[in-house]
């Protein structure tokens, strides 16, 4: 058999075998496969990747250009504040503030070094390194939160806690914390780092009230910022965390427990050595600020304030009104009245009271005006129109008096009816013939209705409008008894005109205001006396007022010195009342209750006799011990320029015999102590 020829060699390739060909080897075709695949793969990722990162972008630049056009307006950190109202009592002691307390607006440079380290040390100690948003600090506040299973530390910073404080509310939410992020990045854009810190420590809230560092050191030290002392400055830095908690007027020894840690941290940022550190916390922090105890100088503080519109009209800014107010007397009166309401009053059925305390002149040095002021605001002390019962009669013997009437003169307590109308006496008996000083000292109510008669309704109703009374009184005949509602602090000045020497005493308690920069919008001025009552007529009036108390209805509000008083006792005992003066003071209270309904047979003669004796020893303690007149004629000879022999003879035809017809039984019987 024929062998296949032998191909020559003819130097060309051979030509390619066909794909159906298996050649050895081929089993390692198919890895160029799968790395194409991984190829193809990975293109797609990055491709969906790209995709997604542009889609990503393009809806949370949406989100933030929406959260951008729900920003509140930047421009606001401009916009006006309102104004505070600081209310002082006399010594320059805070008796109340109203509003948003603002201080001094600071610069820069009026910050104390120590207050910024405080700041930084314990806030955010890369403020002057990071542009708004601290992510070193965010990320390191998370691990801490981590690590501790809660929130320990926050990663806001000084700019962002500034943004959220001017522009946001307090809400926590992702939406909040995206747009405080957002003004954070623009205020540092808009202002220098040192502005920031300037407009920081101007805005930021400092607890009781106060907003600004300047306000704080002021409401907390009595002193302005740039005055602050180390330690000082730490517990200031140390209320940002918890205005409320770390107040040292509320919690002393948690304020200084913070102040001990932002001491700590100003050591460990390296602001001060350890040295200077245990010297702060040794320092003492004295504190100054609301003197008065409680808060029963609200209600003389809330009347300050009603009162100050009509002295100033409308201002804008801070305002301090410095008051009479004397705050040892304020806080007495309060813890007096506020003791007597909590143990007899209860016990009686009588829950609110008010007190009314004043100088001769109608200065008012202390004013409560209920048991408890958290409880109701309403100011009895001059808002509650009361019957004043027997308490009116000063004003039907100050008319008997001005008509010629003598203490010493006697008249007739026996039955008697006027216009059909027949008062009785508390105790239901008649004592016959008694002095003048005696009716009024023994509140008899027959022989008050009887002279007020006699003497005239329109002279009481006028003698009362003269004093200062400024309600409508009608000239009935049981006006005489104090049917008629006045109100404490009226009731009170009316006194005050015989303890004032018979001048008038208008009712004041403000004395200066100014801005908070010391600009004087008013001043008073002193006021010429203004007489009221013939000084005879008063001395008459004083000897039988001084009797009431030496012998009559109010011996239970004798004190240590002279004094005299009037007690006063509404029908079905709704109203129980004691006002006296001694030289140097007038005051009036009040108890009884809101609703009208009776008391468990309350007697101006008792709680209110009571209340009033306890808070004029507190109030005259360590006060010279003076004459209830500077130059008193003797009872007896007291002449109100009358003609006394004439009226002698106008008295046994007064009192002789009675007025006419059957006494009817006593239905007044509450009107008399």
């Amino acid at each position: 058999m024929a062998k296949r020829p032998t191909p020559k060699k003819t130097g060309k390739k051979p030509a390619p075998r066909s794909r159906a060909t298996t050649k050895p080897g081929a089993a390692k075709q198919g890895a160029p496969k799968r790395a194409g695949e991984r190829r193809s793969f990975w293109r797609t990722m990055l491709r969906w990747a790209a995709v997604s990162f542009i889609w990503g972008t393009l809806a949370l630049a949406g989100l933030i250009g929406w959260y951008v056009l729900d920003l509140p307006d930047p421009d606001m950190l401009a916009g006006e504040r309102k104004g505070s109202v600081t209310v002082l009592a006399a010594d320059g002691s805070v008796l109340a503030t109203y509003g948003e307390l603002h201080g001094t607006p600071l610069h820069y440079e009026d910050l104390p070094p120590a207050l910024i380290q405080a700041v930084l040390a314990t806030e955010d100690r890369r403020f002057f390194s990071h542009p708004g948003v601290d992510l070193r600090g965010i990320a390191r506040a998370a691990w801490a939160n981590l690590r501790a299973g809660g929130v320990v530390e926050g990663g806001s910073t000084i700019t962002q806690q500034l943004a959220k404080n001017l522009f946001l509310t307090p809400e926590r939410s992702f939406k909040r914390k995206i747009q405080e992020a957002l003004l954070a990045l623009w205020l540092e854009r808009r202002f220098s780092k040192q502005e920031l810190l300037a407009i920081y420590f101007n805005r930021v809230y400092l607890g009781a009230g106060t907003y600004g560092a300047d306000a704080a050191a002021r409401r907390y030290f009595g002193k302005p910022v740039g005055e602050l002392s180390l330690a000082e400055c730490a517990m200031i830095a140390g209320l940002l965390k918890a205005p409320s908690r770390f107040n040292p007027a509320a919690d002393p020894a948690a304020a200084r427990a913070r102040t001990a840690e932002v001491i700590d941290n100003m050591v460990e940022a390296g602001f001060i050595d350890a040295a200077a550190a245990e010297g702060a916390k040794l320092a003492p922090l004295d504190l100054v600020g609301p003197r008065v105890a409680g808060g029963s100088a609200r209600y003389a503080a809330d009347w300050v304030v009603s009162r100050a519109a009509d002295y100033i009209g409308t201002v804008a800014g801070d305002i301090v009104i410095t008051t009479t107010i004397d705050p040892q007397m304020e806080r007495a009166a309060g813890d007096v009245l506020a003791a007597a309401l909590a143990g007899e009053g209860m016990e009686r059925n009588a829950h609110q009271g008010a007190i009314v305390a004043m100088a001769p002149d109608g200065a008012v040095m202390a004013m409560v005006g209920g048991a408890d002021y958290s409880a109701s605001q309403f100011n009895r002390a001059v808002q509650a129109q009361r019957q004043p019962g027997s308490a009116f009669k000063l004003f039907v013997y100050l008319a008997a008096l001005e008509a010629g009437m003598r203490p010493d003169d006697v008249v007739i307590d026996q039955p008697v009816t006027i216009q059909g109308w027949s008062p009785g006496n508390f105790d239901g008996d008649y004592r016959g013939a008694v002095s003048l000083r005696q009716a009024l000292a023994d509140s008899i109510n027959t022989v008050a209705a009887d002279v007020a008669w006699r003497v005239g309704m329109k002279n009481v109703v006028g003698l009362a409008h003269r004093l200062g009374i400024t309600a409508e009184l009608p000239p009935l005949p049981s006006l005489a008894l104090g049917t008629t509602e006045v109100t404490p602090l009226e009731l009170t000045a009316a006194y005050a005109a015989l303890a004032n020497q018979g001048n008038i005493a208008w009712p004041y308690v403000i004395t200066h205001i100014a801005t908070r920069e010391g600009q004087v919008l008013y001043q008073r001025q002193t006021m010429p006396q203004q007489r009221v009552l013939d000084p005879a007529v008063v001395a008459g009036m004083v000897d039988m007022l001084a009797a009431n108390i030496q012998t009559g209805t109010g011996k239970a509000a004798a004190i240590d010195r002279p004094a005299a008083g009037k007690t006063g006792t509404s029908q079905d005992y709704r109203d129980a009342w004691f006002v006296g003066f001694t030289r140097g003071l007038v005051t009036g209270v009040w108890v009884g209750n809101d609703n009208n309904t009776p008391m468990d047979r309350v007697t101006g003669g008792g709680l209110p006799a009571r209340i009033w004796s306890e808070f004029m020893l507190r109030a005259e303690a360590g006060r010279p011990v003076l004459a209830l007149l500077d130059a008193a004629p003797p009872p007896g000879e007291t002449d109100a320029g009358g003609d006394g022999g004439s009226f002698d003879a106008l008295l046994d035809s007064l009192f002789g015999e009675l007025a006419g017809g059957e006494a009817t039984p006593p239905d007044d019987r509450g009107r008399d102590r």
